[in-house]
């Protein structure tokens, strides 16, 4: 077994892949957080994870493994079962093959020694290690034990204790019962792996429903739900406690919806969950939306926007004052547009505020403030507020009503920069709706900077998407040219929907004179757009079209997406 004192970052220096004050940046970087060095140094940009691995490799003299060098684990040895599941993917240790009383064993982290020595002590083998990166690490423990082979396992094992747990129509169920059986570690556990499960399938929302017979488990992944096998009925009432337990809610209280959530540090990355349980006439039902700490989506150059539109969008938000919209239907990504927003012009030099319902991610530089309408901190409230904090930039989570509406046109006007959202299908009924809850058209132009409708498109999945011939009814219909089209079959990367990930496509609207005008004046939206048009704001259709054509996602999902041609 591998005996060493020589630390990642000594041996990085060694190397030449970073320097002493690089190296000490990193680590003064690391402390107060429990991440590895190699992470912060990845995340830092200075290294990768492969030329990490491959100098570990090489000053410890020890091989680097990767796909295309076979980092694959032997079958019919029985190493799924000398390393259990969960001991290899909580320590990234991957068994590849054994011979007697050796054992050569796949790491991230060969200079972790404790876990070294527990792989031997659980195996009786002597190690033969070699390297390699996370991500291939995790793919490979995939191909071994399976994508979901420990969640399948909890689902099966939660048949066999129907009969230890109460059932959700025991009316007579005690709350002291109904505590301990949603501490016990079955029900513990089973609540994890659906956690885990769902975070490992990207899913952004998890359902859990009780019906007459049965309960529902359902993940919202790229937007659509998807029916998971779900446990036995009879663990509901023991699921639906130990959530409450985790969000800290009553679980006593089975008549009243409740709010909360909790925070859980998964594969070394902090994830919050916002929880809602709300009473049905078969039992509670639990939604629980999964917020994670992305930094990386926080980009506006990320976001989807075509060169022109990027312009627009970063030309605006850099304007010291006025009104930029977002708008578009629940899930369309406007929040994580406002934060990408916020997070490209944010800086000491600017005081940026946001009142928001709720907070989902926490923006460092900028004074985040939720709502809480049961002791009046409203929006409106907290805007008038927000004017007396001197501050130059100010999000508003939502426009909801006129006073929410007069109070950021007040804002605009008096120098302040605003951004916020209005729930419409395009841009131009955007500038409508504010006229519809009582502003004044001529406030409106006179503030009103931006205006960008969006939705979300799922992206096709690149292993498995194939080019086509449509039609030429299709040609005609969408006035396609005579390039190919694409769409997928469905394989395992994409879990056969597929489509793997979301891309964004934008209507961005701007304000010339001749636009202003037609806004003090009050005309209807219809007229709004076909002055937008002839100015040069393509369409979200016409976006959406693009994105086709580039064979990013399919047209079947741009219409069911986008239904206004």
């Amino acid at each position: 077994m591998l005996k060493t004192t020589v630390k990642v970052g000594e041996i990085l220096v060694k190397s030449g892949l970073i320097s002493d004050e690089q190296l000490a940046k990193a680590i003064e970087v690391q402390r107060g957080t429990t991440k590895r060095l190699g992470e912060i140094l990845v995340e830092l940009g200075l290294i990768t994870e492969t030329d990490i691995a491959v100098a570990l490799g090489k000053q410890l003299g020890i091989p680097f493994a990767s796909s295309a060098s076979g980092l694959l684990a032997r079958k019919g040895e029985g190493l799924e079962d000398l390393v259990p599941e969960d001991f290899a993917r909580q320590h990234l240790v991957l068994p590849l093959s054994r011979n007697l009383r050796s054992l050569t064993v796949a790491c991230v982290d060969p200079l972790d020694l404790i876990t070294m020595d527990n792989l031997n002590r659980l195996t009786d083998c002597d190690l033969n290690v070699v390297v390699t990166t996370r991500r291939e690490l995790e793919q490979a423990i995939d191909i071994l034990y399976g994508k979901d082979s420990m969640f399948r396992e909890a689902i099966d094992q939660s048949y066999q204790l129907v009969e230890e747990l109460p059932t959700l129509d025991d009316e007579g169920l005690s709350l002291d019962r109904l505590k301990q059986a949603a501490e016990e570690a079955p029900v513990i556990r089973l609540v994890d792996l659906i956690i885990r499960q769902a975070i490992r399938q990207r899913a952004s929302d998890i359902h859990i429903e009780p019906w007459k017979d049965k309960i529902s488990l359902r993940y919202r992944i790229d937007g659509v739900l998807y029916e998971i096998t779900p446990p036995a009925k009879n663990l509901h009432a023991a699921i639906i406690s130990r959530i409450k337990i985790l969000s800290k809610l009553d679980i006593a209280e089975k008549r009243l919806p409740q709010d909360g959530g909790f925070m859980m540090t998964l594969e070394d990355k902090e994830i919050d969950f916002r929880v809602s349980t709300i009473p049905t006439i078969y039992g509670e039902k639990v939604a629980l939306r999964i917020l994670k700490k992305m930094p990386e989506l926080l980009d506006v150059a990320e976001l989807g926007f075509s060169t022109t539109e990027l312009e627009h969008f970063r030309k605006s938000i850099q304007v010291p004052y006025g009104l930029i919209l977002l708008t578009g239907p629940t899930g369309s990504g406007k929040t994580t547009t406002l934060y990408a927003a916020i997070n490209e012009i944010k800086s000491p030099t600017k005081n940026i505020l946001t009142i928001e319902d709720p907070v989902e991610y926490r923006l460092d530089g900028v004074n985040q403030v939720q709502t809480k309408p049961s002791i009046g901190l409203t929006f409106a409230n907290a805007l008038r507020a927000f004017l007396r904090q001197d501050p130059d930039v100010i999000m508003v989570g939502e426009i909801r009503d006129l006073e929410t509406a007069e109070s950021c046109i007040r804002a605009a006007l008096t120098g302040h920069m605003i951004l916020s959202t209005v729930h419409t299908n395009d841009a131009p009924s955007a500038v409508t709706r504010l006229i519809d809850i009582g502003v004044a058209p001529y406030l409106i132009s006179t503030t009103i900077s931006l205006v960008v409708a969006q939705r979300l498109l799922r992206q096709l999945c690149e292993r498995c998407k194939e080019a086509y011939e449509p039609v030429q009814e299709i040609r005609s219909q969408f006035q396609i040219a005579e390039e190919l089209l694409y769409r997928s079959k469905g394989c395992e990367q994409c879990d056969n929907t597929g489509y793997h990930g979301r891309l964004g496509i934008f209507e961005v609207m701007t304000f010339g004179r001749e636009l202003r005008e037609a806004v003090a004046k009050g005309v209807p939206s219809h007229a709004l757009k076909d002055a937008a048009i002839a100015q040069g704001m393509s369409t979200l259709w016409q976006q959406g079209l693009e994105k086709v054509r580039a064979g990013l996602t399919s047209l079947e999902e741009l219409e069911g997406v986008v239904l206004e041609r």
